[in-house]
């Protein structure tokens, strides 16, 4: 009994494959196969012209089976699909073989190149012969979005996607909205005060009809899938009755206790009830239990004597959320290097190494200096030094540059000449000033006196045990000289580097990580926003670490992708998902907790497994696992693969 009629179609991909393989050879050798019934090749396949050579032998050869030999899958599947379905095929009867990424780009051996490319149009070809016609679903959508990170790419994809007019809960762990910009004194290269371009975007969030905004709050656990995610949230307990609150700060005036300020980079000091910076959103306290007198011994409770008007709550419980939402963004930010881990720099061995964000609180006017550049004895330093890369481009630590590292230690380096008459000393590998205006603030920032850039790598902060001074070592590269510099403060501008809850969150969202630890996106150049999860979506330096405008760029794309999915009103959900054949399954369930997307039920009348085609992304790990063979991923069956291997062994 005759197959399924074939057609083979070999991109030249310009010379990206052409270069290597040989096109009439793989051509020639495709259309001797059985069942093919033509074999073509074309310099650009995915072309308008192209995908007209395929829909045109659809039709007038009867094709009943499309294998494309062109790049990857991920590319340029969805484009070949809807060419068949153009042509009246079933898009699920087309096949690809990456003769790109897994041959031509592979190898310098044309030969070589040749050979492996025969082998996997063979190995389509006969996977072709057993594909059947698959049907899409689809399936209703929630129209609110959630957004995990309240710092400026959470703000901005908040705004965007309330200002759209559709629902948005924003959930920040933090007490208030801001993230670590909050904490900066200007932005490079207009220098505009942080809090000036921020807090504006702060208040309309919370003045916002469509924007929840749940600060304080975490999420806990994440159900579903695309449109339909089901989130539970924890609001913890502020022990405070904020429709009461006016946010007056008498409690935070007359409470005994001072601990560390986190905000302030453990600078300063706050109260054990506490609102996190002047500008805070919202501006009410939140009682830190760890810390309270009350929580630890039951006594105290000034706080609530001295409240006017009465919104004290010791008693108030977290309160648990659960929602549905269609689509999900995570911006959940990042954190500094920490430089006390490697000890040539001195951090936290000696008093006047601080790193980037320190500083940032000593030159900001709501710090805990007033913005005024001193020294831990409370003098003004006569000379400063300010190190690049600490902790980024380097095999030790962080392989990838940070990007923000030049422009924030040039920054520095005219915050403090403008503020003291220090002189200031900038150890840099390369400068690195990528953005708009960047290049014009770094020559502006040259050509003021009393600054000297020096190329070399800060290698180590001593002390000098006669003077105390700290002694920064570098290697000038320029003039080819050792330099020992002796200063009074030491500028450290660590790496932006993932949160250490961030596998967590991964987890917890079903995204992925790349080898650096931030979240892998979709595609590195035309997916930056999505992830492997559909419907969920990451902005900003969780992604990878970039500077304000990109953050708020991409806050703004994340947006974009999410409101696709909720204006849509529907999704449509791929059919390559596994499926159960009862009359096989034994119900050892053993296939429930290997799922990595919890698509896998027990149907207790009928004793068997039953897959969640909504939720299974068709990995194929049940199927694997299963003892009895009862379950089966479509388009990726044995019989299937078991023809793929055996194309690729005839050869």
């Amino acid at each position: 009994m005759p197959g399924p009629k074939i057609g083979v179609y070999v991109c030249h991909c310009g010379s990206n494959i052409a270069g290597k393989v040989d096109m009439d050879a793989l051509r020639e050798f495709a259309a001797e196969l059985p069942d093919v019934v033509v074999s073509r090749d074309y310099k650009y396949m995915c072309s308008d012209p192209g995908q007209d050579l395929i829909k045109a032998d659809i039709k007038e050869k009867g094709l009943e089976r499309v294998v494309v030999a062109s790049c990857s899958p991920r590319m340029h599947e969805p484009t070949f699909k809807r060419a068949c379905q153009d042509a009246g095929l079933n898009p699920y009867l087309m096949e690809m073989a990456n003769i790109r990424e897994q041959c031509s780009w592979v190898t310098e051996d044309g030969e070589a190149a040749t050979q492996k490319a025969k082998a996997l149009v063979h190995s389509a070809v006969n996977k072709a012969r057993h594909l059947e016609p698959l049907e899409d679903k689809t399936v209703p959508v929630d129209p609110k979005t959630l957004i995990v990170g309240g710092g400026i790419a959470g703000i901005e994809a908040a705004l965007k996607i309330a200002e759209a007019g559709k629902e948005v809960y924003l959930v920040e762990r933090e007490p208030s909205i801001g993230g670590n910009m909050a904490k900066l004194d200007k932005t490079f290269p207009t220098l505009d005060c942080a809090a000036c371009i921020l807090t504006p975007k702060m208040v309309s969030v919370a003045q916002h009809p469509n924007i929840t905004l749940l600060t304080y709050s975490e999420v806990e656990k994440v159900e579903g899938y695309i449109g339909n995610f089901e989130v539970t949230i924890r609001k913890r307990a502020r022990s405070i009755d904020e429709k009461l609150c006016n946010g007056c700060g008498t409690c935070q005036e007359k409470c005994p206790i001072k601990v560390p300020n986190e905000f302030e980079e453990g600078l300063g000091m706050r109260k054990a009830i506490y609102t996190p910076f002047p500008q805070a959103v919202p501006n009410k306290p939140v009682i830190d239990r760890e810390n309270c007198t009350y929580y630890k011994t039951g006594k105290c409770k000034i706080c609530e004597r001295v409240c006017p008007p009465k919104a004290i709550r010791f008693d108030q419980e977290d309160e648990i959320i659960t929602e549905k939402f269609g689509a999900i963004i995570v911006a959940t930010g990042y954190q500094l290097f920490d430089p006390s881990v490697g000890p040539q720099w001195g951090y936290g061995r000696y008093d006047n190494v601080i790193h980037g964000l320190q500083f940032e609180r000593l030159s900001n006017a709501s710090g805990p200096t007033g913005g005024k550049i001193l020294l831990k004895d409370g003098s003004e330093p006569e000379a400063v030094a300010i190190l690049h890369c600490v902790g980024s481009r380097d095999t030790n630590y962080a392989e990838y540059c940070s990007r923000i590292c030049c422009m924030t230690s040039v920054k520095f380096a005219h915050l403090v000449r403008e503020k003291t008459n220090a002189k200031v000393y900038d150890l840099y590998m390369d400068m690195r000033t990528f953005g708009k205006q960047y290049e014009e603030f770094y020559n502006r920032v040259v050509a003021e006196r009393d600054i000297y850039f020096i190329r070399g790598k800060g290698a180590e902060v001593m002390q000098d045990p006669e003077t105390g001074k700290l002694l920064v070592r570098v290697e000038d590269t320029l003039l080819g000289v050792f330099r020992e510099i002796p200063v009074d403060m030491v500028i450290l501008n660590a790496a932006i580097c993932p949160r250490p809850d961030a596998q967590e969150v991964a987890q917890k969202f079903g995204i992925q990580r790349s080898a650096d630890g931030f979240f892998l996106e979709y595609h590195l150049k035309l997916e930056p926003m999505k992830t492997a999860n559909d419907g969920v979506f990451i902005a900003g330096t969780c992604q990878s670490p970039k500077d304000i405008p990109d953050t708020v760029g991409q806050g703004a794309g994340a947006a974009a992708e999410a409101l696709k999915v909720v204006f849509a009103g529907q999704v449509t959900v791929t059919p390559t998902t596994a499926e159960v054949r009862d009359t096989l399954c034994s119900g050892c369930r053993i296939c429930i907790p290997l799922c990595p997307y919890n698509a896998i039920t027990f149907d207790e009348a009928k004793g068997v497994a039953q897959v969640n085609e909504a939720l299974c992304k068709g990995c194929g790990t049940c199927a694997a696992s299963c003892p009895s063979g009862a379950l089966r991923a479509k388009h990726f069956d044995n019989r299937q693969l078991y023809a793929q291997i055996e194309g690729v062994c005839a050869e």
